[in-house]
């Protein structure tokens, strides 16, 4: 059992934050529920997990499923990294309302008791490590209140504060359940990597994926570029092409991190209005597919495990082949919808048991630390 207390932290002035402090759960068998927001916007993915200890972790998703985001709550949210003070309180108050009623609904609908916590990510509204400051809204206590659980939540806040990039959080999945891949790639908004290859996990954003080709297909009236066939037709722009291409970001070595901020403000102004929607699809999906071949170093014995909506993407995982020799894999869809839901699940069980759940040689960070908050009900 835990044992709770509770303090207050207040965080940059925003918001005052109840954690528990507890005593670790050990045991050899977990029943959790991963929740995540990615900044695609696609919706929120819910993983009921079954996590086991033994000589090592494994994991069977039990069910899970993603609730779209109604057009409503796709415009707040697209336009939250803009708001400030009161505003942003009151989105964050109203997003932690929206997860605890898409939670509940989830639990009923598949008959869901017997669990040990509710680990979520919340959605990520600004992200600026470089300024000491990352925040996720629907972290705030009352969640753990309105859905009757245990909840760990709020990843990101502890490793900022140790100096590290906050992200990306999930390698630490990547190295206790994803281990015989020598990298493991996400392509959700942003695409980020992971490997064990150099002796010691690293990982690192690369570029924006998702974020800036639903942006595109929005502009011809589409959701997204299923299979990227609207890319398939357009040319690519030489210029644009190069301009991208040459952004200072790629060059900087890692750890390093995203966030829609620098898209807004290095990737959205290039899309000049003489580029026609189709070719600038084509043109980003060059961009991206060269900057993530770029990261895998290997042969064709060595696997990449590509995850993430841009998993089903086709032309841009065929474009991503053409530039690497390592063997691309893509996992059962279960698997690639959910791996993040999956993995902020265990981060959440670590967390209970007191175990490091984020590492220094990932985020930059004064030391590995066992990262989150726990809320009681």
């Amino acid at each position: 059992m835990l044992n709770f207390g509770a303090q207050r932290y207040r965080f940059k002035g925003i918001f005052s934050i109840r954690f528990a402090i507890f005593t670790p759960m050990f045991k050899n068998n977990y029943n959790v529920l991963g929740i995540m927001s990615g900044t695609s916007l696609d919706g929120i993915d819910l993983a009921l997990v079954n996590f086991q200890k033994n000589a090592s972790w494994s994991y069977e998703i039990v069910t899970a499923e993603t609730i779209p985001y109604s057009a409503d709550w796709e415009k707040k949210l697209s336009k939250s990294s803009f708001l400030k003070g009161k505003e942003l309180q009151a989105l964050n108050e109203e997003y932690t309302a929206l997860l605890a009623e898409v939670t509940l609904s989830f639990l009923r609908k598949h008959s869901i008791k017997d669990l040990d916590a509710v680990c979520s990510h919340g959605h990520t509204v600004k992200h600026e490590p470089q300024h000491g400051f990352t925040l996720q809204i629907g972290n705030l206590p009352k969640l753990a209140t309105l859905l009757d659980k245990t909840v760990v939540c709020d990843f990101r806040v502890q490793d900022v504060q140790l100096g590290g990039q906050g992200a990306p959080l999930v390698p630490i999945g990547d190295e206790l359940l994803f281990h015989k891949y020598e990298y493991c790639l996400n392509l959700g908004g942003f695409g980020n990597i992971s490997t064990g290859k150099t002796g010691k996990r690293i990982a690192y954003d690369i570029c924006a994926v998702n974020t800036v080709l639903n942006y595109l297909a929005g502009k011809m009236g589409k959701a997204f570029d299923r299979n990227g066939e609207m890319a398939a037709s357009g040319k690519p722009d030489d210029e644009l092409l190069k301009k991208l291409n040459s952004l200072p970001f790629y060059r900087q070595p890692p750890p390093k991190s995203l966030g829609i901020e620098w898209v807004n403000d290095r990737i959205f102004p290039l899309f000049d209005t003489s580029v026609s929607a189709s070719s600038a699809l084509r043109t980003y999906t060059e961009h991206a597919a060269t900057q993530i071949a770029k990261e895998l170093h290997g042969t064709s014995e060595e696997k990449v495990l590509v995850t993430g909506g841009g998993a089903f993407n086709s032309f841009l995982i065929e474009e991503i082949k053409k530039r690497t020799d390592v063997e691309v894999i893509i996992p059962s869809a279960e698997v690639v919808n959910f791996k993040e839901a999956l993995i902020f699940a265990f981060l959440g069980v670590l967390k209970m048991r007191g175990e490091i759940n984020v590492l220094k040689s990932v985020t930059g960070a004064q030391k590995d630390h066992s990262s989150g908050f726990i809320y009681s009900p």
